[in-house]
């Protein structure tokens, strides 16, 4: 439909009338206005309703002459009037009036249209009560609407989307049981011609259509369900892209916050699969390579998802899809053995409970196994009661615990297996019980444990078929693979076995054809091979003499001239199956600890890996002689060494293909010093301080330890990583823990902000793992607080998916371990608290206390965590934490206590906490049912008769945080990016509507506020850019603005400075980060304009503050804010005079017109880490040796 250009009246959207100043009505119809009562108003309108009824598009005069009527309906009077029948006649009106004037409409303001649409909707709320009188009107709305497709004239709009969305939000919510076919299809008319006669799909439409098949929902409104899945059927074909698009970016690219939908992938699928599965062409090849995630729990989903696809009725996806079916089978295996070794595990150790003298701690022990088994089991609220009887029959029937011993044991066989479930079966069988739902549960985890598939005739028939392939005497070709192929799935099928059976490996045969396997070129089947020794050969060195002569020279060669990975297993296998390993491990270290060379560092990775593994599993033995290694080749030669120049291309990261042979060397360094002191388990030489301190120093000088500046921008954000990943690793041990400093802490949780995208998505990654594992203490936990600063929306969901993983295992473990009551302080998730609040009030971003941006940073990071936590207030927890928080005030910071400005700012933060606690809950000035403890590492005991009832953030402060005005958007607000200037390396944080769920805090802390449109991100390839480069920039023309007043206009364009506001970038073009870039870093033009100098180089987050000034460049107040790396910048974007609509950088405020402020310089508030001289970290080699912490890695306080 067109808008027509056609003339109308002067004022007719004011509802005056034609060309003589009147507007016409129908015969018998009075004017229509507010002086009027409402009874007489509607009396009018009906009589208007049917006149416009019995219009047709062919009545040329009456269109024209009523057409300052349809005008005047179209006024805020109307659209806005408080009675419903008032908006009802006249939403009837514009609908009848849309069909009569169609292909024109009579409204040709974007804004008006938008309006009516709007308004149309909103009275289409009607239709959900049938049997109000009005009812027979709103079906009239509709099937107008529907038969017209009216709302196609939307398309022209450029919101047309907000109207869409809120079209079918309130068709799926009005549509119930009391609907008759009529209804449904006139809906389904009106939807899908938006859908197949637009241009696509956004994100927020599909989401209200895809929102209905979640079970949760469909269980609510079936009748919603049927509509969504009648709309899917309809538009398959034009919806199917979509659909895939948003599969795409959640499965395959792991953007979890494109969508709320998101985590409801696999319910997703399943629905659609069975809707429609032509809706899921482009999705079922994305599942094969879900099953080959990292992530156990999220493999084991898609097993059962595909289970059912697979399953279902009449379904050919097997056929369709045969790479997928193959993968799956392969998959479903490998998870079932595993779930199979856990759950016979369990059940070995409820066993091994029995053997013990009942005790209260035993009986506490076998309660929290038992609920452990009825996990695995179907309906597990049922199950429990199942196995605690089943657990009062084994304790009773010692004959019957022999049988599931032997049931259990690794030389069962299957045959035995049978047997023994037999057996079992037949005691608890009841006979006068036909039907024993005890016996059912009793059989399904017998079944569930018992080897009915492999034993060691398995093994070996495996095996054969193997060693057909290797023999050259298989059919693989005709199966469609490969000799090397077969090979290499064969062997990985006998690895996943190998742990799950052991024994089941133990014949002459099947050492033989591993053997074979290690002597093959392809370093996967040999890596492989060498793994299934470690797991199976514990009895080869009795047993099977011959095969430990073979195998022992071909594991010290893997272990010395291997790969990586090859030489880690050799070493592990050696330890794990020979009595002389000592003996055999020195032969490898001797020679290979006398061999190293630095000048050969492509030669040096497999040595160290193997030096590594070597003295971390034999401590006694390897401790000492790896002390001189330590300090006499891997610190003096080569970390304390740039022996090659890297690189100068920009880049971040690069693929491990293109990192240097020095770079990974280093890394491996790294790793090998940390191996070193895990095997030591002591701290009596000192070793790990001075280690710590050299970790931290290569954090704080970015990763450039020498500060030669010769190693490139890629290989610094390698070693930047290893190091805090190192850090990470040594806090998994409770005697290093101890001596982690503070600062120490605090530089290793900057990290998760690092300006690379790869180094925090891995951090987190490993972070992750370890926390949900409980190997890292809880303070680690509070890490993912400062992930609220991410400027991508994927890692900030993702960090929000592993806090709720995290607390909800804790939570879990706490129940289920009673013992766990006495270790509540580091397992209670709620106790993450005070270490969030030590950890954000030393954050180097957060410089000033009442500076509300830093603060509102503050906020986010707080409820990031804080939104998590009191999703639900178990065991009163909000008055808990906001005890906390307050008893924190009474204390002082013991990082340093003495430091006023310190303590305010921890105060201060205690204070933002208090703010958003009291904001969210209601419940939290309930009375706290403990005295929370204080971690005594970073708070002083507090003093007797100290009071603190100061309040550290104004009022006016405290209302800014919680309703204040939105943060500005980024500069490239679609994709967070920012524009840099000269020599920085800065990311923005995204706004709080970009952010899923949890971050925008004014939302979440006010109910009433709505969830916001998303910004679809960019990808890189619609640029043309590529990722992690430095300068693939676009450069985009602005006009300077002229005689902006430096009052009146303090946030313009930083590209609009005036003489009098000198900027970084005077003189140029803009330049504008690519989106999708997530890591660039850019750099401006060589050409500087003569009137202004560069501005100095601003340090990055959590890194060493440049003291060296850069350039006499014009400096304002602003400028002198902190840059955070991986933070958002000290200036945000705001659109301004001639700015982009992308968003546009915020210039500092300006003083006095050109007042020159010293160069920036940031603090990094680590107290002993203000600054680490650049001379400061030449080794002395002493400090290995005798265990003295190095004097100039000491991080002195500035004077």
């Amino acid at each position: 439909m067109d808008f027509a250009a056609q003339p109308k009246p002067a004022a007719a959207l004011g509802g005056v009338g034609s060309a003589d100043g009147k507007i016409a009505y129908p015969p018998g119809v009075k004017e229509i206005t507010d002086k009027i009562t409402t009874d007489e108003m509607i009396k009018r309108l009906k009589m208007v309703v049917k006149t416009f009824m019995d219009m047709d598009q062919d009545s040329e005069d009456e269109k024209q002459q009523y057409l300052p009527l349809a005008l005047h309906l179209a006024s805020e009077f109307f659209l806005r009037n408080p009675n419903k029948d008032v908006r009802l006649l006249v939403a009837c009106c514009l609908a009848d009036i849309f069909r009569i004037y169609a292909p024109e409409a009579p409204y040709t303001s974007h804004d008006k249209l938008k309006d009516i649409f709007l308004f149309i909707t909103r009275q289409l709320k009607g239709l959900e009560d049938t049997k109000s009188p009005q009812f027979n009107r709103y079906f009239y709305l509709l099937e107008n609407l529907a038969w017209v497709k009216s709302y196609n004239i939307c398309f022209e709009l450029e919101d047309c989307n907000e109207i869409f969305i809120q079209l079918f939000r309130t068709l799926f919510s009005v549509i119930n049981n009391s609907h008759n076919k009529k209804v449904q299809m006139h809906m389904l008319d009106l939807m899908s011609s938006i859908i197949m006669e637009g241009d696509g799909v956004t994100q927020e439409l599909l989401d209200s259509i895809l929102i209905n098949l979640i079970p949760a929902h469909k269980n609510l409104n079936k009748q919603s369900f049927d509509l969504a899945k009648g709309l899917l059927k309809r538009t398959v074909q034009t919806i199917e892209a979509c659909i895939a698009n948003f599969f795409n970016q959640v499965l395959v690219l792991g953007r979890s916050s494109v969508s709320d939908l998101s985590e409801h992938v696999f319910d997703l699928i399943q629905e659609l699969f069975a809707i429609d599965p032509h809706l899921l062409l482009s999705v079922m090849p994305q599942l094969e390579f879900k099953l080959k995630s990292n992530d156990g729990e999220e493999r084991l989903a898609v097993v059962r998802l595909l289970a059912k696809l697979f399953g279902s009725k009449d379904s050919d996806l097997a056929t369709q899809n045969r790479p997928l079916w193959q993968c799956f089978l392969g998959r479903a295996l490998n998870e079932m053995w595993k779930c199979q070794n856990m759950l016979r595990s369990h059940v070995r150790e409820l066993l091994d409970l029995h053997k013990q003298p009942t005790s209260e701690t035993n009986c506490s022990a076998m309660f929290g196994k038992l609920m452990t088994i009825a996990k695995n089991l179907p309906d597990p609220g049922k199950a429990q009661d199942f196995v605690k009887k089943f657990n009062q029959v084994l304790g009773d029937d010692e004959k019957l615990r022999s049988q599931l011993e032997l049931l259990i044991s690794p030389t069962c066989s299957c045959k035995q297996a049978d047997v023994c479930v037999r057996e079992i079966a037949r005691k608890l069988a009841n006979p006068k019980q036909p039907t024993n739902p005890f016996l059912e549960m009793v059989k399904f985890l017998l079944e569930r444990i018992a080897p009915v598939h492999i034993d060691s005739e398995a093994i070996s028939a495996l095996v054969k078929l193997m060693n057909k392939s290797i023999e050259g005497t298989a059919d693989d070709e005709e199966e469609g693979v490969s000799p090397d192929t077969a090979i290499r799935s064969g062997l990985e099928l006998l690895k996943v076995l190998s742990f799950t059976h052991p024994t089941s490996f133990h014949s002459a045969e099947t050492y033989e054809s591993l053997l074979q396997c290690l002597r093959m070129e392809d370093d996967k089947v040999a890596e492989a091979a060498i793994q299934i020794f470690r797991n199976t050969g514990h009895k080869i060195e009795t047993d099977l003499p011959q095969i430990r002569s073979t195998l022992i020279p071909i594991l010290h060669q893997k272990a010395k001239r291997g790969t990586p990975h090859q030489a880690k297993q050799a070493v592990h296998c050696i330890h794990a199956i020979f009595t002389n390993k000592e003996v055999q491990l020195a032969q490898i270290f001797e020679p290979l600890s006398r061999s190293l060379n630095a000048d050969v560092p492509e030669q040096l990775i497999t040595p160290l890996v193997s030096l590594g593994h070597i003295s971390m599993l034999a401590p006694d033995q390897f401790a000492s002689p790896m002390k001189s290694v330590v300090a006499n080749f891997i610190v003096k030669d080569l970390l304390m060494n740039d022996r090659s120049t890297g690189e100068k291309n920009g880049k971040l990261w690069s693929p491990d293909e293109e990192v240097s042979p020095e770079v990974l060397a280093k890394v491996q360094a790294i790793k090998l010093l940390v191996r070193w002191l895990l095997g030591m388990k002591n701290n009596q030489s000192k070793s790990a301080n001075s280690t710590l301190r050299l970790l931290s120093a290569m954090l704080v000088s970015e990763g450039d330890l020498t500060e030669q500046k010769r190693i490139s921008k890629s290989d610094m954000s390698r070693l930047r990583l290893a190091a805090g990943s190192a850090i990470m690793k040594l806090a998994q041990e409770p005697c290093y823990h101890e001596i982690i400093t503070p600062e120490q802490f605090q530089l290793c949780a900057l990290v998760i902000n690092d300006e690379c995208y790869q180094v925090r998505q891995i951090f987190a990654q490993k972070l992750h793992k370890a926390l949900v594992k409980l190997l890292l203490p809880l303070e680690y936990m509070a890490i993912f607080a400062l992930c609220a600063k991410d400027p991508v929306k994927e890692r900030r969901a993702h960090a929000r998916q592993c806090l709720l993983k995290n607390i909800s295992i804790r939570r879990e473990y706490i129940k289920q371990n009673p013992m766990a009551t006495e270790k509540l302080l580091s397992l209670l998730p709620e106790y993450v608290v005070p270490y969030m609040i030590h950890l954000l009030a030393h954050d180097p971003d957060f410089t000033r206390s009442q500076d509300v941006d830093q603060l509102r940073d503050i906020k986010e990071c707080l409820w990031f965590m804080l939104e998590v936590l009191m999703t639900k207030n178990e065991n009163n927890s909000h008055a808990f934490m906001k005890k906390m928080a307050e008893n924190i005030k009474l204390t002082k910071d013991a990082q340093s206590p003495d430091e006023s400005k310190t303590n305010e700012k921890l105060y201060t933060v205690c204070d933002v906490a208090l703010c958003v606690i009291n904001s969210k809950s209601a419940l939290c000035n309930a009375d706290s049912p403990k005295d929370p403890v204080l971690p005594m590492k970073f708070f002083t005991q507090p003093e007797k008769d100290f009071c603190n009832d100061k309040s550290y953030i104004s009022e006016e402060t405290r209302v800014l945080l919680l309703t204040g005005k939105p943060k500005p958007t980024g500069v490239l607000g679609a994709v967070n990016k920012p524009l840099s200037a000269t020599g920085r390396k800065p990311y923005v944080r995204s706004t709080g509507t970009e952010t899923g769920s949890n971050i925008n805090v004014n939302s979440e802390l006010n109910p009433s506020t709505g969830n916001r449109s998303r910004e679809q991100s960019s990808e890189a390839a619609e640029t043309g850019v590529s990722e992690n480069e430095e300068n693939p920039v676009m450069i985009i023309s602005v006009t300077p603005a002229k005689n902006i007043d430096p009052v009146k206009n303090k946030e313009i364009n930083s590209d609009q400075a005036t003489q009098g506001n000198i900027s970084s970038d005077r003189g140029k073009k803009r330049t504008v980060t690519a989106a999708g870039a997530e890591n660039i870093q850019q750099k401006t033009d060589e050409e500087v304009d003569e009137s202004g100098p560069p501005a100095p180089s601003k340090p990055k987050r959590g890194r060493r503050p440049k003291s060296e000034s850069q350039g006499n460049a014009t400096k304002t107040d602003d400028a002198s804010k902190p840059l955070g790396k991986g933070r958002k910048r000290a200036a945000g974007s705001q659109e301004g005079p001639g700015g982009l609509e992308a968003g546009n950088a915020k210039a500092p405020k300006l003083q006095d017109g050109a007042k020159k402020a010293a160069p920036a310089e940031r603090q990094i508030d680590l107290q002993s880490l203000k600054l680490l001289r650049r001379h400061s970290l030449n080794t002395d080699l002493a400090d290995f040796k005798c265990g003295i912490a190095p004097a100039r890695w000491l991080l002195m306080p500035c004077p």
